[in-house]
């Protein structure tokens, strides 16, 4: 099962794509890249055992700016406020580069 879509998170048309089933695996970019640059060839492997939602967080990939700062703490806000529309309430995170510096403020705010 793969899903590509757009979600309307904190003013941001978030582009996001799900892959395969099983528990929740959230994957980050890194900065100036794209869920096809960070992850393309990881996806598959990963999608055998996990649900997995990745993202392109704001002014990254098919997910335009909007006028507000770039910040660790805004992007962790578009990918809770992404799950939350999709139903999920926990999850694990694999963050590359920029994706790593989000991660810790998703943690916390899990």
């Amino acid at each position: 099962m793969s899903t590509r879509a757009y979600a309307s998170v904190n003013g941001l048309r978030m582009y996001y794509e799900i892959h395969g089933s099983g528990s929740p695996l959230v994957l980050l970019h890194g900065g100036a890249l794209t869920i096809d640059r960070s992850f393309a060839p990881l996806i598959p492997t990963l999608a055998q055992d996990h649900q997995v939602v990745a993202v392109e967080m704001q002014g990254h990939g098919r997910t335009a700016d909007i006028d507000r700062a770039m910040s660790p703490a805004n992007f962790a806000g578009d990918v809770m406020a992404l799950l939350g529309q999709l139903g999920i309430e926990r999850a694990d995170f694999f963050g590359y580069s920029l994706g790593g510096c989000v991660s810790p403020d998703l943690a916390v705010a899990l």
